[in-house]
């Protein structure tokens, strides 16, 4: 499946637009609709401004509020803390027009609907909140002052990719970076690089040229090891190619990067990219060929410190320290894409990446247009970061219901991302059911979601002591499975207020918390089909679901550091548990 994304675009020549952009809050969208609910051609897109005294004009971008982008609207202002609906955006710039050259305009995410003008003429729109998307803009500019306009609107609908209820909040806007990005008419627009997943010593991919001149010479260059492979592109600009090299691999321990050259006659770029397989063999994961254990945690696209949506390689450096500094090796992107800064300083850091879709809790399974959506979301987001090392699964979706519906909508989401990536492996969030014995405390944690017959891993969530059981030793806990495949409990864990110490580990407690991390670990060393797992969540969040006043307050507190940075008594569990494993391996009791 093609698409018309611009990768790694920070190699190419850009001038960003962010900053501080003009804004207009428009609830009624009173800007694009006239009183009939028709478009209004003079709509806020226009920008116009009252000159003369008769002029009628009932909006002006100068006079109105002011906003930063990137970032979410709800964090920026108090009255917009949970507004959901239609904010306009306007950005001036000045601009030289060169001969020969193309412009694109690229946005790392606007949430969820966007429609762009640029000096009042359509560019095109986009629907969904966390995955990049451009637009050609060459023949919409012109020689000095221009300016760009952004109807962003994040209202939640049933047909929408995630849907109307989430755990987390609807940050409205223009979240991720802008930028112009100039190019050659005909230009190096995609790319593929990466081991054979077959055959280690093998390096397979492909180019894909936009422009005129399609069908040119195409050198891929690995400096570091003196490789020069040359290939043809065809008419349509296509090439696929194939050597062998012997290359360093990337792994947790040793996450080499390669300096990627790849020189066309009109257009050449170079990308960092990590070589590595990942595989499966019955129950283990296989990275390189050696089993590993991920040792993991949820993050949410979460601002540490602030809150708000985090964008910056700074929100990502804060991070991912936290997920070092508790002995991970292993990010789950909860519940969404997040942005390319993530992806690519876990990568330089090794730490391997789970990236999820937003198929979260219910979807319209049966709309052929959801289905749409879902993939071109999916489709957006393989393309930005097939070139990862990091990124060793594709997350279909989070706890959804067992219907014959949703499982034909998983299977179509599978076969295209199989489709688009065959070199990475695939999961999902399963629910297990649990089987409890008559007359005995016994009870079976059964994994036999049918969906996990077309997955590579299965993925369960589990809260057993918080939602529903007991917090006591969990000796009577098995688990089960039909699959022959690799098990990671993808979340589990409790709610604790940070600072709230209380007598005899009472709910909502950092003791109630970190006992409840214990007992379940040690459930976990029984489990002998488990390859990782992912506490639920690295820091709390916001979330407009989570109301208990002096505890929540609007935030979901089952994160192991507090929305102001301050780790909770769980962080230290999960810490030498993952010290543990990574000395002595999952399941390997130890003599005290």
């Amino acid at each position: 499946m093609e698409s018309d994304l611009i990768i790694n675009t920070d190699a190419r020549e850009v001038t960003g637009l962010d900053g501080t952009w003009d804004i207009i809050i428009d609830p009624y969208q009173t800007g694009y609709y006239d009183y009939r609910s028709q478009p209004n051609p003079n709509g806020y897109f226009r920008n116009r401004k009252n000159v003369e005294p008769d002029d009628p004009y009932e909006y002006n971008f100068d006079l109105s509020d002011k906003l930063e982008v990137p970032g979410d609207w709800n964090t920026q202002m108090e009255k917009l803390h949970w507004y959901e609906g239609t904010i306009w955006y306007k950005k001036d710039f000045s601009w030289e027009l060169k001969q020969d050259k193309r412009v694109f305009l690229y946005f790392g995410a606007v949430n969820y609907d966007a429609r762009v003008w640029v000096n009042g003429e359509y560019a095109g729109r986009h629907i969904g909140g966390f995955t990049p998307f451009n637009f050609e803009v060459t023949e919409l500019l012109q020689n000095g002052d221009n300016f760009v306009v952004v109807m962003a609107d994040n209202t939640r609908k049933p047909e929408a990719v995630p849907t109307m209820i989430t755990d987390w909040a609807n940050y409205g806007g223009i979240t991720r970076s802008v930028k112009l990005i100039e190019t050659e008419e005909t230009f190096l627009q995609d790319y593929y690089i990466q081991l054979n997943q077959n055959a280690e010593n093998e390096v397979a991919g492909w180019v894909r040229l936009n422009g005129d001149q399609l069908q040119q010479r195409v050198e891929i260059r690995i400096s570091e090891e003196n490789i020069v492979h040359r290939v043809e592109t065809d008419v349509d600009g296509f090439a696929s190619f194939s050597f062998t090299a012997e290359l360093r691999k990337w792994s947790t321990t040793d996450p080499h990067i390669y300096d990627v050259r790849i020189v066309t006659e009109t257009d050449e770029i170079t990308d960092q990219i990590g070589f590595r397989t990942i595989e499966t063999d019955g129950t283990d994961v296989l990275l390189n060929g050696e089993p590993i254990f991920l040792r993991g945690v949820n993050i949410h696209e979460e601002a540490p410190y602030r809150t708000g949506r985090a964008h910056s390689i700074d929100d990502a450096r804060t991070l991912l320290n936290w997920v070092e500094d508790m002995g991970g090796n292993f990010v789950r992107l909860s519940h969404y894409p997040h942005n390319e800064h993530m992806v690519r300083e876990a990568e330089r850091r090794g730490i391997m990446v789970w990236a999820e879709l937003p198929l979260y809790w219910m979807i319209q399974w049966d709309n052929p247009e959801t289905l749409e959506n879902a993939r071109n979301q999916l489709t957006e987001i393989i393309h930005r970061d097939k070139n990862r090392a990091a990124v060793i699964l594709w997350a279909m979706s989070n706890e959804t219901p067992l219907t014959d519906a949703r499982v034909q909508f998983l299977q179509e989401m599978i076969r295209t991302t199989k489709a688009l990536d065959p070199s990475r492996l695939t999961t999902a969030a399963l629910q297990s059911r649990w089987i409890e014995e008559e007359g005995s405390e016994r009870i079976t944690f059964m994994i036999d979601d049918p969906i996990g017959e077309y997955l590579d891993v299965l993925g369960v969530n589990q809260y057993y002591g918080w939602y529903g059981g007991a917090n006591a030793p969990m000796d009577h806990l098995t688990w089960e499975t039909i699959y022959d495949k690799p098990l990671i409990i993808s979340e589990f864990g409790a709610g604790a207020k940070q600072g709230w110490n209380v007598p005899d580990n009472q709910r909502w407690s950092e003791e109630f918390q970190a006992e409840l991390y214990r007992h379940t670990l040690d459930m976990f060393d029984r489990i002998e089909f488990l390859s990782g797992t992912v506490p639920w969540i690295l820091m709390d969040f916001r979330s407009p679901r989570r109301t208990l006043p002096v505890v929540k307050d609007g935030f979901n507190r089952k994160g192991l550091i507090s929305e102001t940075g301050i780790k909770k008594k769980a962080f230290d569990v999960m810490k030498e548990y993952y010290q543990r494993i990574e000395e002595f391996g999952h399941g390997v009791e130890i003599e005290e």
